[in-house]
């Protein structure tokens, strides 16, 4: 009877396991991207609509209605976790839509969401919390926009050209053949609110043309929507400013400016090419190591649901922000629902105008859509898994980005743990491993300069790891010698200048259930009377736990005492030794804060205060930023102090961390021609912490143990088979780099 009994439970077990995983695998489509057939869809329906009066985003007229993105809108938490969790229908899909509206009295940005997928038939205004108004200016920069100061820059230029040609010797902006300048465009568009004025610095227009500054730098105001309207308000040369081109010219051929003569271009000695250069050590004609599936992936995709060694979990590329996860789960319990990448800025400073007003927010460039091609054998092994990504910005029909984003198993050649168990007479009483194999998510965002490669990792003993490296060419500005206060000279007439990157996560956990709690743990010194030599005093570390009960209390500041042990519980749930089930959050980060707090464009990303802060879930606090946040910080749309600032109580609730890491970059001529991935990489893990009873991995069957027979011969013990042989793709390597409209 009680074998019939433990079968039962087992086969109970089993059921339940099978569930999950059948509803997580029902409900993974919820949050994939939105397809081809989806996106032209939601495109045709609105300009079906006539009072929309809507026309292409790609033609070159700023007073139209167009569409400007089109991504899937994620459903309510609540809706998704009935299909997740009892295996209930699906909510309906949606579309959220921007539109610009530029033809009529009172420009504005609205936003819709579309509905329902595949088929929409129906729209509503979607608004922001607080129903604070999207500026129109706050819009980000278009191809349209970008063509128009293309042909001013082309005016500014001819009136400038015998300038410009002197100064770099030969290069013009147009009619320049192997000679041509190109520019950059400095973010935020102004001083305040209501504002659409850039810097714009010129270029010589080279592979690796962001490291070529030429010295030349315009501020171009292009609030009007009709281009002929748009002035020159300053330019900067040679460390001085004029009021226009006309006095820069005036003055220069009058000899009150001094003349700038640039070092001779020579392109076979160009600094910014990846072409090797200088003694290499390495034998060329050898390959280096590779990855290798001997019998095949252990993992398994189905569209955007991922399985492996335990996690299961969902995806998609939001076409704003980047890489997101949702329904996390390990064994078939959800750890997390939702960990997405938020936004990412880059904070400069300088000497002249075009780097001392760079304050990037990449989100407000759509980071998501510079997803582009991954290379086999650099970005990812050549054994991994390539998947395509769509996107539809700025454009007039999908876009198709080949091979955007990729998936792999890899060995990290670190035992995931060891020990040699010494008998301490030269030998052993036995040896045991398990090696260290973790599967890798992956995609990049080249925004302009910067690469971001953006990673999730999942390892096999329940920990998560989240990761991004920086590298790209540096934002480099025209060198003067007050730029030395602000950066490192990395060639002739070049600065390479300082800048604090941080990155923001939204961490939406879910442990155990959804009434969850947020502790911090930390020591204290404590001293007290030895109880077994009474004449002396012990002193050593003792835990200090501290229950954050409000949302205020849980905000931990950057320049306080941060804690090293940070907690999210569910007090109502606990492992086998009594220990409330928990997971942690742990940093690997050295960020700080960019601006004082409420500084002008401070107030754009408020989260950037706070390494961690810990909120109540709501559905109208998906984000804690905007596309629109770059052009207007001042003001923005979404304020992440709001969340907080109600200080609603977080005990026994479902809670949000929201996690910022990042580093301060010093260039310095190592950058040159690329800043390396190797010290630029920073994020956080999720590591179980009495979440379950054991270490989970030790399901593992790649474990390895070796113990001496009575002989003292060493008799190995395995689970898995041995490995002969070796085996290496046979495919050559294939590049294309293309993305097109489909």
């Amino acid at each position: 009877m009680r074998l019939l009994c433990l079968l039962q439970l087992v086969c109970l077990a089993g059921c339940s396991t099978s569930r999950l995983r059948e509803w997580a695998h029902h409900g993974a489509p919820m949050f994939a991207d939105l397809t081809v057939r989806e996106l032209k869809a939601v495109r045709a329906y609105l300009h079906g609509i006539p009072e929309l009066k809507l026309t292409d985003a790609r033609s070159n007229t700023l007073k139209k209605n167009s569409i400007l993105l089109i991504e899937l809108h994620l459903p309510k938490k609540h809706e998704a976790l009935r299909a997740l969790d009892r295996g209930q229908a699906k909510p309906t899909r949606q579309a959220r839509v921007i539109i610009q509206f530029g033809n009529q009295p009172k420009a504005n940005i609205s936003e819709y969401i579309v509905s329902p997928l595949p088929s929409p038939n129906s729209h509503t205004i979607k608004t922001f919390k607080g129903d604070r108004p999207v500026k129109f200016e706050s819009r980000p920069i278009t191809s349209a926009e970008y063509h128009h100061i293309t042909n001013m820059l082309t005016k500014i230029t001819t009136i400038a050209h015998k300038l410009i040609f002197e100064t770099t010797g030969g290069f013009s902006f147009t009619n320049c053949s192997d000679r041509c300048l190109t520019f950059s465009d400095i973010a935020p568009r102004g001083l305040g609110p209501g504002e659409r004025r850039s810097w714009i610095m010129l270029q010589k227009f080279v592979e690796g043309y962001f490291i070529h500054p030429v010295g030349f730098e315009i501020l171009i105001n292009h609030q009007d929507l009709d281009p002929e309207n748009w002035t020159v308000e300053k330019v900067w040369y040679n460390s001085m400013y004029f009021d226009s081109v006309e006095e820069l010219i005036a003055k220069y051929e009058s000899g009150d400016v001094e003349k700038i003569k640039l070092p001779e271009h020579d392109d076979s000695d160009l600094f910014s090419t990846y072409i090797p250069r200088g003694q290499s050590n390495t034998p060329t004609n050898i390959h280096g190591p590779k990855l290798v599936e001997p019998q095949g992936a252990r993992y398994q995709i189905d569209k955007n649901f991922v399985e492996y060694s335990g996690w299961s979990f969902s995806y998609r590329v939001r076409s704003s922000a980047g890489l997101q996860v949702f329904d996390l789960r390990f064994n078939g319990e959800r750890i997390a629902y939702e960990i997405s990448l938020q936004e990412a800025v880059a904070f400069y400073a300088g000497d002249t105008p075009a780097a001392m007003q760079t304050k990037y927010i990449d989100a407000g460039w759509a980071m998501g859509t510079s997803t582009y091609e991954l290379a086999p054998g650099i970005d990812c092994p050549e054994i991994a898994t390539f998947v395509d990504l769509y996107h539809y910005y700025d454009t007039d029909k999908p876009m198709h980005h080949k091979n955007a984003l990729c998936i792999f198993e890899m060995t990290t050649a670190m035992p995931l743990r060891r020990h040699f168990n010494s008998n301490f007479q030269g030998g052993y009483n036995f040896f045991g491993g398990l090696e260290n194999t973790v599967l890798v998510m992956r995609t990049t965002s080249t925004v302009y300069n910067y690469d971001y490669i953006w990673d999730f990792l999942f390892y096999q003993n329940g920990v998560m790891e989240v990761k991004v490296s920086a590298t790209g060419y540096i934002h480099a500005t025209f060198f003067t010698p007050n730029g030395l206060h602000y950066g490192t000279k990395v060639y002739n007439y070049v600065l390479g200048n300082l800048h604090t990157h941080l990155i923001h996560y939204k961490v939406d956990l879910d442990i155990a259930g959804r009434e969850n709690s947020f502790e911090t743990v930390g020591l204290k010194f404590v001293n007290f009377t030895n109880p077994w030599s009474p004449k002396n005093f012990v002193v050593q570390s003792k835990l200090h736990r501290t229950e954050h009960k409000t949302e205020r209390s849980a905000a931990f500041r950057f320049g306080k005492k941060f804690p090293r042990y940070l907690h999210f519980t569910n007090p109502n749930e606990k492992n086998k030794w009594g220990h409330q089930r928990s997971y942690r959050i742990q940093f690997n980060s050295h960020a700080h804060s960019v601006l004082p707090r409420g500084w002008r464009e401070e107030n754009g990303i408020s989260w950037s205060r706070y390494p961690l802060a810990v909120t109540r879930h709501k559905d109208s606090e998906a984000t804690s930023s905007s596309i629109y946040t770059q052009n207007d910080p001042w003001e923005p749309v979404v304020s992440f102090e709001d969340y907080i600032r109600n200080n609603e109580d977080i005990v026994n609730q479902d809670l949000v961390a929201w996690v910022t890491v990042g580093f301060l970059h010093v260039p310095h001529s190592e950058d040159i021609p690329n800043t390396a991935t190797p010290g630029n990489s920073v994020g956080f893990f999720l590591r179980p912490f009495n979440f379950f009873d054991e270490d989970p991995s030790l399901a593992s069957r790649s474990t390895v143990i070796v113990r001496p027979d009575k002989d003292g011969k060493p008799k190995v013990q395995r689970w898995t088979p041995e490995v002969v042989g070796h085996c290496v793709t046979d495919k050559p390597f294939f590049y294309n780099g293309t993305y097109a409209g489909v």
